[in-house]
């Protein structure tokens, strides 16, 4: 399996993303923007929207070009149903309940098999959460510290509209799928439709 081993503060610089997005804390060196020689060109716009959507996401090409054909297929706004089929991967919906961190950190909590979806284990992160699934911490692995300290430390972060999350439980719900307006993230989709579609 491939692995991205490119640091993550060094990479969130080259994309100008600011890593408080991906759950890390912001510091003022890391956020510095790179300078920029020459006018950007199309492409190279296009290009840099869809690294910045892999690499919020951690989903690495084949993947996220699987993704963009399942979207392109779908009914409705291509862009669109790209970003909601990324936000309903299970390790993106277990980082927005708060129960991990990271993206990065909820995608190893998946694998490990701490995830429960409708009381059955899974162990898949690019699995698809549906309206009206129960996402759940397993019981055995609720004392355990790095759950723990993601809730400790993802108090103050905000729980999108879509899901509902209840703390004491270590439970939430995904009431729909989210809307492109829900999502918060500094991305323009429409950007890696017209990359995909050259």
């Amino acid at each position: 399996m491939a692995i991205n081993r490119t640091p993550v503060l060094k990479r969130c610089r080259q994309l100008g993303i600011d890593p408080v997005v991906l759950g890390y804390s912001s510091k003022k060196e890391s956020i510095r923007q790179p300078k920029r020689r020459r006018k950007e060109s199309e492409y190279g716009m296009q290009l840099r929207e869809k690294q910045k959507a892999k690499f919020i996401y951690g989903v690495l090409e084949k993947q996220f070009r699987g993704y963009f054909k399942q979207a392109k297929r779908q009914q409705g706004i291509t862009g669109e149903n790209l970003m909601r089929i990324l936000e309903s991967r299970l390790d993106n919906v277990v980082f927005r309940l708060g129960f991990a961190r990271t993206r990065k950190e909820a995608r190893q909590t998946v694998t490990h098999g701490h995830i429960l979806v409708n009381g059955r284990r899974v162990d898949i992160p690019s699995f698809r959460v549906r309206p009206g699934d129960l996402v759940s911490v397993a019981p055995k692995a609720k004392e355990m510290l790095v759950i723990k300290s993601a809730l400790v430390s993802n108090e103050r972060m905000q729980v999108p509209a879509w899901l509902e999350v209840d703390i004491e439980k270590l439970q939430g719900s995904v009431l729909s799928l989210p809307n492109r307006d829900q999502i918060d993230l500094d991305i323009n989709e429409q950007l890696i439709v017209e990359l995909y579609s050259k």
